[in-house]
């Protein structure tokens, strides 16, 4: 049964999700282009629950991981009991959303299902229950870029670790962007890594379509939903809302910022009045990396070294073999901060061409995979990417359920009596 068949539902004819199909055939088009590298597929490794019950009485609410959606849905971390495996349960009441929001989750939904590439976050299982959609996704189980900065990286993560992030970041908008859409929310709170160290990009609800008429058009208008909270993020053409509109450069504008603030720990413009960040964004004003050392540190196995406190050289380091002490160990046996550092000039020059003035100055995404700043990913593995996590842990198995045992039929999202900070952004 599709959410938008749901019989609460009487105050606005909507489609149902049968138009996927044809989604699905245009999918093929567009991905027969370059059959190697765009071939239909789900999410990586153990994060597919393509094969889980669409049966609410199958899962096990566990806890809640935080809300979204004008605070209209809850998400919650949920075991499925036949099986075992956790996932994300994003659960949405229809009854109260206008006929706006309705729109959005119908477009959020529809592009979830269409989209077929490893590093986005999409869903292949959405069901009602009542007046309730019930979005599952895989669990995310290191959360956020964003909730990582605030909680164990507050002055900026390793490089290297910011370059397996927006290489998986590049990737995703690379496949968007040749399928003929413009994300807009390109962000580090839409960042999200999994147990397993897949780096996804969430926020679909921003995707806009370049389509018009079947045809691919250079430019858009549309203003993204929320764009206040997003401001610090948008390129200077999506701000000015002139006649030349804006294209896909506008998401190479916002990984540049995002670059930002996985180095700095700190959003840029974010402490600025939206007025004077227009501004000084209409301006060309650049955002800078803070370099603290006055003079340059050696290279340790071709990785820089962390401003987190740990040392990013992969193997290279006495800090590094700390890494793998327990997360409950002392905070004095933890690696401590090494000495201030420079930026390499490879990140210098990638978020200068970012962050250019003018979007046909940028280069695209596809460009950006083969820039001499992302030649560290391919040297290392994804284990050897996540002991950069330290002291992160991923999210675990609550004993004893905080939700409730059962989920019954309700209209009414479940509430838990403690509800932990947001672990990443449903917004």
């Amino acid at each position: 049964m599709s959410f938008l068949d749901c019989s609460c539902i009487s105050h606005t004819p909507v489609q149902p999700l049968d138009i996927e199909e044809r989604y699905e055939d245009i999918s093929h088009q567009f991905l027969s282009c370059d059959g190697s590298e765009y071939t239909l597929q789900g999410p990586a490794g153990g994060d597919d629950i393509t094969g889980l019950s669409a049966d609410p009485s199958h899962y096990l609410l566990l806890s809640e991981l935080g809300r979204g959606f004008n605070n209209l849905s809850q998400v919650n971390m949920a075991r499925h009991v036949p099986t075992g495996q956790l996932l994300a349960i994003k659960q949405t009441n229809l009854d109260e959303c206008t006929e706006e929001e309705l729109l959005q989750l119908m477009n959020e939904v529809l592009l979830s299902r269409f989209f077929r590439q490893p590093n986005l976050l999409t869903s292949r299982l959405v069901f009602s229950s009542c007046c309730q959609l019930w979005v599952l996704t895989p669990l995310m189980s290191y959360g956020s870029a964003d909730a990582l900065l605030r909680t164990y990286f507050p002055d900026g993560m390793s490089e290297s670790l910011i370059a397996y992030l927006l290489y998986g970041v590049l990737k995703a908008l690379e496949y968007l962007h040749r399928m003929g859409y413009v994300h807009r929310g390109v962000k580090a709170s839409h960042i999200l890594l999994s147990g397993q160290g897949h780096v996804y990009l969430s926020g679909l609800h921003s995707v806009f379509s370049m389509m018009r008429d079947g045809k691919r058009v250079r430019s858009v208008f549309d203003m993204p939903h929320h764009t206040p909270a997003l401001l610090p993020w948008l390129s200077p053409e999506l701000l000015r809302q002139d006649l030349h509109g804006y294209g896909v450069k506008s998401d190479i504008y916002s990984l540049g910022i995002v670059a930002c603030e996985l180095v700095n720990g700190r959003v840029p413009f974010l402490d600025m009045p939206p007025t004077q960040m227009l501004l000084q964004k209409l301006r060309g004003s650049h955002c800078c990396l803070l370099d603290v050392a006055p003079f340059p540190l050696g290279e340790l196995g071709g990785l820089k070294v962390s401003r987190s406190g740990v040392d990013s050289g992969i193997g290279e380091s006495v800090a590094t073999g700390s890494m793998t002490h327990s997360a409950t160990a002392p905070p004095t046996d933890r690696p401590q901060s090494p000495a201030p550092k420079n930026h390499s000039a490879t990140l210098h020059n990638l978020v200068q061409l970012c962050l250019q003035q003018q979007p046909e100055r940028r280069p695209s995404a596809s460009s950006l995979l083969t820039h001499a700043f992302f030649k560290q990913v391919k040297r290392h593995t994804r284990e050897t990417f996540l002991n950069l996590m330290y002291p992160a842990v991923p999210l675990s198995s609550p004993e004893d359920p905080l939700v409730s045992n059962t989920p019954a039929p309700s209209c009414h999202a479940p509430s838990s009596p403690d509800t932990m900070e947001a672990v990443w952004d449903f917004s």
